[in-house]
């Protein structure tokens, strides 16, 4: 099913971006890479992909500019993974200052479990676009040594030894903690909703 829509690709050096473009691929949807501000004004919603380091991410997007840009956009965004902790005022990872889109912060988890928690995991969800014609509960893939705790934002919870946030919405923004690209069906149908309802 082909979607009028363009969705850019936030470009840091995350190492996950194919994977997404690949799901986008799947549902029909045109994606294209956000390299700099003025790039943004070419997609109609924003996804800031996961897997990497919140310090170096930081870094990277200040180079380029794009962490003000993403400071003033105002279109729909969707953080995944580590896109989702940037959201964040700050992450312990590398003591790194984020975009402070959202007032959470990031920690890692000080547990006896393995870490990272990688696999599939349960995930309570609430009433939102982002989770239509998904049931309360549902299983994703997750790949993370960092957490955010649950706060004023949270719209789904997980439990990895502790009950941490698996995903926030504030104004224009939404983020989840897990990969909606490799999680199945229930991840596509995540992007899905982003794509059409959010």
């Amino acid at each position: 099913m082909k979607m009028n829509i363009t969705i850019g690709i936030i470009q840091y050096g995350a190492g996950n971006q194919a994977s997404v473009m690949n799901a986008l691929d799947r549902l029909g949807v045109k994606n294209i890479p956000i390299v700099t501000p003025l790039d943004i004004s070419k997609a109609d919603k924003l996804i800031i992909p996961g897997v990497g380091h919140a310090k170096r991410a930081m870094e990277q997007l200040k180079e380029t500019g794009l962490d003000a840009a993403l400071q003033e956009a105002t279109i729909p965004l969707l953080g995944i993974c580590l896109g989702m902790q940037l959201l964040g005022e700050k992450s312990e990872e590398g003591d790194a200052t984020c975009l402070r889109l959202c007032s959470f912060n990031t920690v890692k988890f000080n547990l006896s479990l393995k870490i990272p928690q990688m696999g599939w995991n349960k995930v309570t969800l609430s009433s939102n676009p982002l989770f239509s014609g998904l049931p309360q509960e549902e299983w994703f893939y997750f790949v993370h040594s960092y957490y955010v705790s649950k706060n004023q934002y949270t719209i789904a919870t997980c439990n990895y030894g502790i009950e941490f946030t698996a995903a926030v919405q504030h104004k224009n923004f939404w983020g989840v903690q897990f990969h909606p690209e490799k999680s199945g069906k229930v991840g596509l149908q995540v992007l899905k909703n982003f794509i059409e309802l959010c």
